[in-house]
Protein backbone atom coordinates (compact mmCIF):
# COMPACT_ATOMS: atom_id res chain seq x y z
CA UNK A 1 0.00 0.00 0.00
CA UNK A 2 0.97 3.41 -0.27
CA UNK A 3 0.98 5.82 2.39
CA UNK A 4 1.40 9.17 3.63
CA UNK A 5 2.52 10.36 7.12
CA UNK A 6 1.50 13.86 8.30
CA UNK A 7 3.05 15.48 11.18
CA UNK A 8 5.39 18.26 12.14
CA UNK A 9 7.65 16.33 13.87
CA UNK A 10 10.54 15.35 11.84
CA UNK A 11 11.35 12.35 14.25
CA UNK A 12 7.72 11.03 14.22
CA UNK A 13 8.31 10.72 10.67
CA UNK A 14 11.23 9.33 10.41
CA UNK A 15 9.94 6.11 12.22
CA UNK A 16 6.76 5.95 11.19
CA UNK A 17 8.20 5.37 7.18
CA UNK A 18 11.02 3.62 8.96
CA UNK A 19 7.84 1.00 10.30
CA UNK A 20 5.77 1.54 7.35
CA UNK A 21 8.37 -0.03 4.87
CA UNK A 22 9.77 -2.65 7.13
CA UNK A 23 6.13 -3.81 6.40
CA UNK A 24 6.33 -3.87 3.58
CA UNK A 25 4.56 -0.20 2.11
CA UNK A 26 5.84 2.62 0.40
CA UNK A 27 5.32 5.94 2.20
CA UNK A 28 5.40 9.64 1.82
CA UNK A 29 6.00 12.46 4.04
CA UNK A 30 4.35 15.77 4.73
CA UNK A 31 4.92 18.24 7.33
CA UNK A 32 1.42 20.01 6.96
CA UNK A 33 -1.58 20.09 6.01
CA UNK A 34 -0.98 22.26 2.81
CA UNK A 35 1.81 19.83 1.63
CA UNK A 36 -0.69 16.88 2.37
CA UNK A 37 -3.85 18.63 0.88
CA UNK A 38 -1.45 19.01 -2.30
CA UNK A 39 0.14 15.00 -1.91
CA UNK A 40 -3.51 13.62 -2.17
CA UNK A 41 -4.59 15.62 -5.17
CA UNK A 42 -1.99 14.37 -6.85
CA UNK A 43 -1.55 11.28 -5.95
CA UNK A 44 -3.18 8.11 -4.24
CA UNK A 45 -2.93 7.27 -1.08
CA UNK A 46 -4.46 3.42 0.44
CA UNK A 47 -3.96 5.00 4.19
CA UNK A 48 -2.47 8.33 6.08
CA UNK A 49 -1.46 8.61 9.28
CA UNK A 50 -2.38 12.54 10.63
CA UNK A 51 -0.99 13.80 14.00
CA UNK A 52 -3.88 15.63 15.58
CA UNK A 53 -2.20 18.64 16.50
CA UNK A 54 -0.31 19.88 13.50
CA UNK A 55 1.27 23.13 14.14
CA UNK A 56 -1.41 25.77 13.58
CA UNK A 57 -3.71 23.60 11.60
CA UNK A 58 -6.38 21.69 13.39
CA UNK A 59 -6.24 18.10 12.74
CA UNK A 60 -9.02 17.01 12.75
CA UNK A 61 -10.32 19.73 10.17
CA UNK A 62 -7.38 18.37 7.92
CA UNK A 63 -9.06 15.46 8.26
CA UNK A 64 -12.15 16.63 6.75
CA UNK A 65 -10.28 18.16 3.83
CA UNK A 66 -8.78 15.08 3.16
CA UNK A 67 -11.82 12.97 3.10
CA UNK A 68 -13.19 15.39 0.28
CA UNK A 69 -9.92 14.94 -1.61
CA UNK A 70 -9.88 11.27 -1.63
CA UNK A 71 -13.00 9.85 0.26
CA UNK A 72 -12.01 6.18 -0.11
CA UNK A 73 -8.90 7.38 2.52
CA UNK A 74 -8.01 5.51 5.67
CA UNK A 75 -7.27 8.05 7.87
CA UNK A 76 -5.54 6.92 11.40
CA UNK A 77 -4.93 10.22 13.79
CA UNK A 78 -2.41 9.72 16.02
CA UNK A 79 -1.65 12.61 18.97
CA UNK A 80 0.39 12.44 22.46
CA UNK A 81 -3.04 14.38 23.82
CA UNK A 82 -4.96 11.33 23.81
CA UNK A 83 -8.55 11.02 25.18
CA UNK A 84 -11.85 8.94 24.90
CA UNK A 85 -13.82 12.36 23.55
CA UNK A 86 -11.30 13.33 21.16
CA UNK A 87 -10.81 9.80 19.95
CA UNK A 88 -14.76 9.84 19.34
CA UNK A 89 -14.65 12.43 17.70
CA UNK A 90 -12.49 11.93 15.37
CA UNK A 91 -14.35 8.51 14.12
CA UNK A 92 -17.44 10.35 13.93
CA UNK A 93 -15.58 13.00 11.42
CA UNK A 94 -14.10 9.67 9.24
CA UNK A 95 -11.23 8.54 11.05
CA UNK A 96 -10.59 4.40 10.51
CA UNK A 97 -8.56 4.57 13.61
CA UNK A 98 -6.79 6.49 16.21
CA UNK A 99 -3.43 5.26 17.84
CA UNK A 100 -1.79 7.62 20.97
CA UNK A 101 1.85 8.73 21.00
CA UNK A 102 4.17 6.90 21.72
CA UNK A 103 3.80 4.09 19.64
CA UNK A 104 5.14 1.06 18.69
CA UNK A 105 6.29 -0.51 15.54
CA UNK A 106 3.92 -3.55 16.37
CA UNK A 107 0.88 -0.80 16.43
CA UNK A 108 1.84 0.78 13.13
CA UNK A 109 2.10 -2.96 11.66
CA UNK A 110 -1.17 -3.95 12.90
CA UNK A 111 -3.11 -0.47 12.10
CA UNK A 112 -1.95 -1.23 8.69
CA UNK A 113 -2.85 -4.95 8.74
CA UNK A 114 -6.46 -3.82 9.37
CA UNK A 115 -6.45 -1.64 6.34
CA UNK A 116 -5.12 -4.06 4.38
CA UNK A 117 -8.16 -6.47 5.49
CA UNK A 118 -10.55 -3.70 4.84
CA UNK A 119 -9.39 -2.92 1.33
CA UNK A 120 -9.49 -6.64 0.39
CA UNK A 121 -12.72 -6.76 1.94
CA UNK A 122 -13.64 -3.16 -0.31
CA UNK A 123 -12.01 -4.98 -3.01
CA UNK A 124 -14.06 -8.25 -2.80
CA UNK A 125 -17.72 -6.29 -2.39
CA UNK A 126 -17.15 -4.55 -5.68
CA UNK A 127 -16.08 -7.67 -7.50
CA UNK A 128 -19.50 -9.45 -6.08
CA UNK A 129 -21.00 -6.50 -6.93
CA UNK A 130 -19.81 -6.51 -10.30
CA UNK A 131 -20.37 -10.54 -10.98
CA UNK A 132 -24.32 -9.63 -9.57
CA UNK A 133 -24.51 -7.20 -12.39
CA UNK A 134 -23.85 -9.94 -15.00
CA UNK A 135 -25.48 -12.29 -13.21
CA UNK A 136 -28.95 -10.68 -12.94
CA UNK A 137 -30.68 -8.62 -15.53
CA UNK A 138 -31.17 -4.88 -15.05
CA UNK A 139 -33.42 -3.55 -12.90
CA UNK A 140 -36.03 -2.03 -14.08
CA UNK A 141 -38.79 0.75 -11.75
CA UNK A 142 -40.01 2.28 -15.02
CA UNK A 143 -43.44 1.83 -16.02
CA UNK A 144 -46.23 3.09 -18.80
CA UNK A 145 -49.16 1.72 -16.70
CA UNK A 146 -50.65 4.21 -14.66
CA UNK A 147 -51.53 2.41 -11.15
CA UNK A 148 -47.96 1.02 -11.15
CA UNK A 149 -46.42 4.76 -12.41
CA UNK A 150 -48.15 5.97 -9.25
CA UNK A 151 -47.14 3.66 -6.64
CA UNK A 152 -43.58 4.20 -8.03
CA UNK A 153 -44.03 7.51 -7.48
CA UNK A 154 -45.61 7.66 -3.97
CA UNK A 155 -42.57 5.41 -3.31
CA UNK A 156 -39.98 7.78 -4.25
CA UNK A 157 -41.63 11.22 -3.01
CA UNK A 158 -41.45 9.62 0.53
CA UNK A 159 -38.41 8.10 0.20
CA UNK A 160 -36.31 11.03 1.36
CA UNK A 161 -38.87 11.18 4.35
CA UNK A 162 -38.72 9.13 7.86
CA UNK A 163 -42.04 7.55 7.23
CA UNK A 164 -42.92 4.18 7.54
CA UNK A 165 -43.89 2.02 3.96
CA UNK A 166 -46.09 -0.40 3.12
CA UNK A 167 -45.68 -2.05 0.19
CA UNK A 168 -48.23 -4.61 -0.89
CA UNK A 169 -48.79 -6.94 -4.42
CA UNK A 170 -48.89 -10.62 -4.84
CA UNK A 171 -45.32 -12.57 -4.91
CA UNK A 172 -42.93 -11.32 -7.55
CA UNK A 173 -44.01 -7.84 -8.57
CA UNK A 174 -40.69 -6.36 -7.43
CA UNK A 175 -41.70 -5.61 -3.60
CA UNK A 176 -37.99 -5.73 -2.35
CA UNK A 177 -36.09 -4.36 -5.64
CA UNK A 178 -38.65 -1.62 -5.09
CA UNK A 179 -37.72 -1.11 -0.80
CA UNK A 180 -33.84 -1.48 -1.67
CA UNK A 181 -34.26 1.69 -4.08
CA UNK A 182 -36.39 3.30 -1.76
CA UNK A 183 -33.23 3.23 0.83
CA UNK A 184 -30.94 4.39 -2.24
CA UNK A 185 -32.79 7.56 -2.36
CA UNK A 186 -33.32 8.28 1.18
CA UNK A 187 -30.86 10.57 3.34
CA UNK A 188 -30.18 7.04 4.88
CA UNK A 189 -28.15 5.36 2.41
CA UNK A 190 -24.92 5.64 3.55
CA UNK A 191 -26.74 3.00 6.61
CA UNK A 192 -27.51 -0.65 6.27
CA UNK A 193 -30.40 -1.97 4.47
CA UNK A 194 -30.93 -5.00 6.17
CA UNK A 195 -33.23 -7.52 5.57
CA UNK A 196 -35.70 -9.71 7.73
CA UNK A 197 -38.18 -12.47 6.42
CA UNK A 198 -40.69 -13.20 8.22
CA UNK A 199 -42.21 -16.71 6.86
CA UNK A 200 -38.63 -18.07 7.43
CA UNK A 201 -38.34 -18.42 11.05
CA UNK A 202 -40.49 -19.90 13.38
CA UNK A 203 -41.66 -17.35 16.01
CA UNK A 204 -39.07 -17.67 19.24
CA UNK A 205 -36.21 -17.54 16.44
CA UNK A 206 -37.53 -14.42 14.62
CA UNK A 207 -38.25 -12.73 17.68
CA UNK A 208 -34.39 -13.92 18.43
CA UNK A 209 -33.38 -12.79 14.61
CA UNK A 210 -35.01 -9.03 14.84
CA UNK A 211 -33.65 -8.09 18.48
CA UNK A 212 -31.03 -10.18 19.47
CA UNK A 213 -30.13 -12.16 22.56
CA UNK A 214 -28.06 -12.72 25.29
CA UNK A 215 -26.49 -15.80 26.29
CA UNK A 216 -28.51 -18.58 27.66
CA UNK A 217 -32.02 -17.21 27.24
CA UNK A 218 -32.96 -20.34 25.33
CA UNK A 219 -31.43 -23.71 23.92
CA UNK A 220 -28.96 -22.90 21.45
CA UNK A 221 -28.32 -19.53 22.95
CA UNK A 222 -24.07 -19.98 23.35
CA UNK A 223 -23.44 -15.99 22.85
CA UNK A 224 -24.82 -12.85 22.68
CA UNK A 225 -26.32 -11.62 19.47
CA UNK A 226 -27.36 -7.94 18.98
CA UNK A 227 -30.22 -9.10 16.01
CA UNK A 228 -31.52 -7.01 12.76
CA UNK A 229 -32.62 -4.34 14.72
CA UNK A 230 -29.50 -3.24 15.98
CA UNK A 231 -27.58 -3.80 12.65
CA UNK A 232 -29.96 -1.60 10.79
CA UNK A 233 -29.37 1.18 13.12
CA UNK A 234 -28.84 4.14 10.99
CA UNK A 235 -30.60 2.50 7.87
CA UNK A 236 -33.45 0.90 6.89
CA UNK A 237 -34.87 -2.67 8.39
CA UNK A 238 -37.08 -4.30 5.42
CA UNK A 239 -39.74 -6.92 6.91
CA UNK A 240 -40.14 -8.93 3.99
CA UNK A 241 -43.83 -10.85 3.88
CA UNK A 242 -44.92 -8.65 7.08
CA UNK A 243 -48.25 -10.45 7.25
CA UNK A 244 -46.47 -13.88 8.53
CA UNK A 245 -45.51 -12.01 11.39
CA UNK A 246 -47.13 -14.26 14.60
CA UNK A 247 -48.93 -11.92 16.91
CA UNK A 248 -46.44 -12.66 19.97
CA UNK A 249 -44.09 -10.59 18.05
CA UNK A 250 -46.54 -7.61 16.54
CA UNK A 251 -46.62 -5.81 20.39
CA UNK A 252 -42.50 -5.60 20.16
CA UNK A 253 -42.66 -4.27 16.56
CA UNK A 254 -44.92 -1.44 17.43
CA UNK A 255 -43.07 -0.64 20.64
CA UNK A 256 -40.37 -0.18 18.18
CA UNK A 257 -42.20 1.81 15.76
CA UNK A 258 -43.70 4.08 18.52
CA UNK A 259 -40.68 4.35 20.78
CA UNK A 260 -37.77 3.52 19.11
CA UNK A 261 -37.15 1.06 21.55
CA UNK A 262 -36.97 -2.78 21.91
CA UNK A 263 -34.70 -5.58 24.49
CA UNK A 264 -33.15 -8.21 23.18
CA UNK A 265 -34.46 -12.07 24.38
CA UNK A 266 -33.93 -12.70 27.96
CA UNK A 267 -32.86 -8.88 28.74
CA UNK A 268 -35.01 -6.66 30.72
CA UNK A 269 -32.67 -3.11 29.19
CA UNK A 270 -34.31 -1.18 27.01
CA UNK A 271 -32.09 -0.47 23.65
CA UNK A 272 -32.68 2.26 21.40
CA UNK A 273 -32.59 2.32 17.54
CA UNK A 274 -32.72 4.76 15.24
CA UNK A 275 -34.47 2.83 11.81
CA UNK A 276 -36.75 3.33 9.53
CA UNK A 277 -38.79 0.83 8.47
CA UNK A 278 -39.86 -0.50 5.49
CA UNK A 279 -42.94 -3.77 5.17
CA UNK A 280 -44.13 -5.70 2.28
CA UNK A 281 -46.57 -8.25 2.38
CA UNK A 282 -48.65 -10.08 -0.51
CA UNK A 283 -51.45 -10.77 1.63
CA UNK A 284 -54.06 -7.99 2.06
CA UNK A 285 -53.32 -6.72 6.03
CA UNK A 286 -56.45 -4.80 5.82
CA UNK A 287 -58.67 -8.72 5.79
CA UNK A 288 -56.03 -9.52 8.13
CA UNK A 289 -57.06 -6.99 10.64
CA UNK A 290 -60.43 -7.64 10.46
CA UNK A 291 -59.98 -11.57 10.64
CA UNK A 292 -57.93 -10.83 14.03
CA UNK A 293 -54.50 -12.07 12.42
CA UNK A 294 -52.93 -8.80 12.38
CA UNK A 295 -52.68 -6.17 15.36
CA UNK A 296 -54.81 -3.15 13.52
CA UNK A 297 -52.54 -0.25 15.37
CA UNK A 298 -49.81 -1.64 14.30
CA UNK A 299 -50.89 -1.80 10.72
CA UNK A 300 -51.61 1.56 11.42
CA UNK A 301 -48.38 2.52 11.81
CA UNK A 302 -46.70 0.54 9.01
CA UNK A 303 -49.20 2.41 6.38
CA UNK A 304 -48.28 5.61 7.25
CA UNK A 305 -47.07 5.36 3.19
CA UNK A 306 -49.06 2.56 1.15
CA UNK A 307 -48.04 1.46 -1.98
CA UNK A 308 -49.76 -1.17 -4.15
CA UNK A 309 -47.84 -2.75 -7.26
CA UNK A 310 -50.16 -4.19 -9.83
CA UNK A 311 -49.54 -7.62 -11.09
CA UNK A 312 -47.68 -8.29 -14.49
CA UNK A 313 -51.15 -9.42 -15.57
CA UNK A 314 -52.41 -5.87 -15.26
CA UNK A 315 -49.06 -3.97 -16.90
CA UNK A 316 -49.53 -5.78 -20.89
CA UNK A 317 -46.78 -2.81 -21.99
CA UNK A 318 -44.71 -3.34 -19.33
CA UNK A 319 -44.75 -7.41 -19.62
CA UNK A 320 -43.81 -6.29 -23.16
CA UNK A 321 -40.96 -4.35 -22.20
CA UNK A 322 -39.56 -6.39 -19.26
CA UNK A 323 -39.48 -9.76 -21.81
CA UNK A 324 -37.79 -7.80 -24.29
CA UNK A 325 -35.00 -6.14 -21.55
CA UNK A 326 -34.59 -10.42 -20.29
CA UNK A 327 -34.41 -11.95 -23.43
CA UNK A 328 -31.01 -9.13 -24.65
CA UNK A 329 -29.65 -10.01 -20.93
CA UNK A 330 -30.06 -13.64 -21.29
CA UNK A 331 -28.96 -14.07 -25.02
CA UNK A 332 -25.67 -12.20 -24.08
CA UNK A 333 -24.97 -13.94 -21.14
CA UNK A 334 -25.33 -17.26 -23.16
CA UNK A 335 -23.43 -16.40 -25.65
CA UNK A 336 -26.81 -16.91 -28.39
CA UNK A 337 -28.12 -14.71 -31.03
CA UNK A 338 -31.91 -14.30 -31.13
CA UNK A 339 -34.38 -12.31 -33.41
CA UNK A 340 -37.06 -12.28 -30.97
CA UNK A 341 -40.39 -13.72 -29.81
CA UNK A 342 -42.61 -15.22 -32.82
CA UNK A 343 -46.20 -13.80 -32.59
CA UNK A 344 -47.40 -17.31 -31.35
CA UNK A 345 -45.24 -16.22 -28.02
CA UNK A 346 -45.88 -12.83 -27.82
CA UNK A 347 -49.55 -13.87 -27.96
CA UNK A 348 -49.52 -16.27 -24.77
CA UNK A 349 -47.83 -14.08 -23.36
CA UNK A 350 -50.73 -11.95 -23.74
CA UNK A 351 -53.31 -13.95 -22.55
CA UNK A 352 -50.71 -16.31 -20.02
CA UNK A 353 -51.94 -15.09 -15.96
CA UNK A 354 -48.78 -14.83 -14.90
CA UNK A 355 -48.55 -15.94 -11.16
CA UNK A 356 -45.48 -15.74 -10.73
CA UNK A 357 -45.50 -12.40 -12.24
CA UNK A 358 -41.49 -10.71 -12.63
CA UNK A 359 -39.89 -13.60 -11.29
CA UNK A 360 -41.75 -16.34 -13.60
CA UNK A 361 -41.40 -13.72 -16.19
CA UNK A 362 -37.67 -14.06 -15.88
CA UNK A 363 -37.11 -17.81 -15.12
CA UNK A 364 -39.55 -18.54 -18.32
CA UNK A 365 -37.38 -16.51 -20.76
CA UNK A 366 -34.04 -17.46 -19.11
CA UNK A 367 -35.53 -21.12 -19.73
CA UNK A 368 -36.32 -20.11 -23.35
CA UNK A 369 -33.25 -19.03 -24.58
CA UNK A 370 -31.42 -22.16 -23.28
CA UNK A 371 -33.69 -24.55 -25.01
CA UNK A 372 -34.65 -22.58 -28.64
CA UNK A 373 -33.04 -24.69 -31.07
CA UNK A 374 -33.35 -21.26 -33.84
CA UNK A 375 -32.76 -17.54 -33.56
CA UNK A 376 -36.92 -16.80 -32.94
CA UNK A 377 -37.86 -17.78 -29.15
CA UNK A 378 -40.80 -20.46 -30.82
CA UNK A 379 -44.01 -21.70 -28.18
CA UNK A 380 -42.38 -24.81 -28.01
CA UNK A 381 -39.32 -23.01 -26.04
CA UNK A 382 -41.87 -22.48 -23.40
CA UNK A 383 -43.10 -24.49 -20.60
CA UNK A 384 -46.18 -27.10 -21.05
CA UNK A 385 -48.54 -24.46 -19.73
CA UNK A 386 -48.45 -22.25 -22.54
CA UNK A 387 -49.10 -24.67 -25.23
CA UNK A 388 -51.91 -26.46 -23.28
CA UNK A 389 -53.31 -22.54 -23.03
CA UNK A 390 -52.55 -22.04 -26.73
CA UNK A 391 -54.92 -25.08 -27.52
CA UNK A 392 -57.63 -23.18 -25.74
CA UNK A 393 -57.64 -20.14 -26.81
CA UNK A 394 -61.17 -17.65 -27.32
CA UNK A 395 -61.36 -17.27 -31.21
CA UNK A 396 -64.07 -15.58 -33.68
CA UNK A 397 -67.27 -18.68 -33.83
CA UNK A 398 -65.96 -20.18 -30.70
CA UNK A 399 -68.63 -20.79 -28.11
CA UNK A 400 -67.74 -18.13 -25.78
CA UNK A 401 -69.05 -15.18 -24.34
CA UNK A 402 -68.53 -11.13 -26.20
CA UNK A 403 -67.03 -10.51 -22.93
CA UNK A 404 -64.37 -13.09 -23.37
CA UNK A 405 -64.00 -12.57 -26.77
CA UNK A 406 -63.68 -9.13 -26.30
CA UNK A 407 -61.06 -9.20 -23.14
CA UNK A 408 -59.48 -11.40 -25.57
CA UNK A 409 -58.97 -8.85 -28.20
CA UNK A 410 -57.98 -6.01 -26.55
CA UNK A 411 -55.46 -8.05 -24.70
CA UNK A 412 -54.04 -8.94 -27.82
CA UNK A 413 -53.85 -5.51 -29.38
CA UNK A 414 -52.23 -3.90 -26.05
CA UNK A 415 -49.75 -7.01 -26.05
CA UNK A 416 -49.19 -6.15 -29.38
CA UNK A 417 -49.00 -2.36 -29.21
CA UNK A 418 -45.83 -0.23 -28.46
CA UNK A 419 -48.12 1.74 -26.05
CA UNK A 420 -51.60 2.11 -24.89
CA UNK A 421 -52.21 5.37 -26.78
CA UNK A 422 -51.27 2.78 -30.23
CA UNK A 423 -53.64 0.28 -28.41
CA UNK A 424 -56.35 2.75 -28.32
CA UNK A 425 -55.57 3.97 -31.88
CA UNK A 426 -56.21 0.54 -33.57
CA UNK A 427 -59.18 0.14 -31.32
CA UNK A 428 -61.02 2.69 -32.82
CA UNK A 429 -61.54 4.05 -28.89
CA UNK A 430 -59.73 6.55 -27.04
CA UNK A 431 -57.40 6.08 -24.08
CA UNK A 432 -60.10 6.48 -21.22
CA UNK A 433 -62.40 4.73 -22.57
CA UNK A 434 -59.76 1.48 -22.96
CA UNK A 435 -58.47 1.93 -19.73
CA UNK A 436 -62.46 2.05 -18.26
CA UNK A 437 -62.71 -1.10 -20.28
CA UNK A 438 -59.65 -2.61 -18.87
CA UNK A 439 -60.22 -2.16 -15.45
CA UNK A 440 -64.22 -3.68 -16.28
CA UNK A 441 -62.79 -6.61 -17.78
CA UNK A 442 -59.95 -7.39 -14.48
CA UNK A 443 -57.66 -6.42 -16.72
CA UNK A 444 -55.24 -3.79 -14.58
Amino acid sequence: MRILIVDDEPAIRKTTRIAVELAGHEAAEAPNALRALKAVEEDTFDAVFLDLKLGADDGLEVLAKLLRAQPSLAVVMFTAYANIATAVEAMRRGAFDFMPKPFTPDQIRGVLGKVEKTRALETRVRSLENQLATESPPIDLESAEPASQRAIEIAFKAADTPANILILGPSGTGKSVLAREIHQRSGRRDGAFVTVSCPSLSRELLESELFGHVKGSFTGAVADTLGKVAAADGGTLFLDEIGEMPLEIQPKLLRLLQEREYERVGEARPRRANVRVIAATNRALADEVKAGRFREDLFYRLNVIGVVLPGLRGRPTDLTRFAESYLKFFVARLGKKSAGFSPAVQAAFGTYGWPGNLRELRNVIERAVILASGEMIELVDLPEEFSAQSESEVAVGARVTLDALETEHIRRIVTASRNLEEAARTLGIDPATLYRKRQKLGML
